[in-house]
């Protein structure tokens, strides 16, 4: 396994059981490494980078890193590790700053007028709800290796369940880019899922890649 992947890998596993030890002794650790809103008082820039190396379950952080290990190993290889730990991190960062837009224009249309909050078990003040809106995960960088992937590798077909047949690794980033896009315009409250956080992921990375692209077209050297 190239060593930025394995690196990410290890660091993440590390970061999840981190914080099964840090409960014991009474720190969550998500009030201090996950993505705040950045309205709450709880919100700190360099949770930008943390929000992406904490998970919410065995499940988040398991497919998160078994994409990493699978198709993060190849954009490693095929970039080199710099390239690649520079497109996790800025696609992460660029999440993080989706899903903050996103979480402005919900309070901005929905809460701005209100000074407190019913969260169903009780009414909490409006402070103490806009601490609550946290995002934690690597899904945004993650998504933006799967686009990477398909934009590098278009024809590599794969096998996805509970698909019978394989699929074109560009049709399967194009249908993964139309759920999550379906499910957030849907606003599936409940779900807890950061779909625009996916999305940004997605499109930072398309710029970044098209930005490469059009740079080395233009470093081309043409001889007569």
């Amino acid at each position: 396994m190239p060593t930025v992947t394995k690196n990410l890998i290890i660091i993440n596993v590390l970061v999840f059981f981190g914080t099964f030890v840090a409960q014991r002794y009474g720190i969550d650790l998500t009030n201090y490494l996950g993505l705040h809103f950045f309205l709450a008082s709880d919100f700190n820039p360099a949770q930008l980078i943390t929000y992406m190396f904490m998970h919410g379950g065995f499940s988040h952080i398991f497919f998160n890193m078994f994409a990493v290990f699978m198709f993060g190993s190849i954009l490693e290889q095929t970039w080199g590790p710099k390239r690649f730990l520079f497109y996790y991190i800025l696609c992460g960062i660029g999440a993080g700053l989706i899903q903050e837009g996103v979480q402005y224009i919900q309070y901005v249309t929905e809460l701005s007028h209100y000074a407190q909050v019913n969260i169903g078990t009780g009414i909490i003040p409006m402070e103490e709800f806009l601490n609550m809106m946290t995002t934690v995960g690597a899904s945004g960088a993650v998504y933006a290796i799967l686009l990477a992937f398909g934009m590098l590798f278009p024809d590599n077909r794969l096998f996805v369940f509970p698909l019978p047949f394989p699929i074109k690794a560009k049709f399967f980033v194009i249908g993964y880019a139309a759920i999550e896009l379906w499910a957030g315009l849907a606003d599936s409250a409940g779900d807890n899922i950061a779909h625009f956080a996916h999305l940004g992921g997605m499109l930072f990375g398309l710029i970044l890649i098209l930005y490469w692209r059009k740079k080395n077209n233009n470093n081309e050297t043409y001889y007569s």
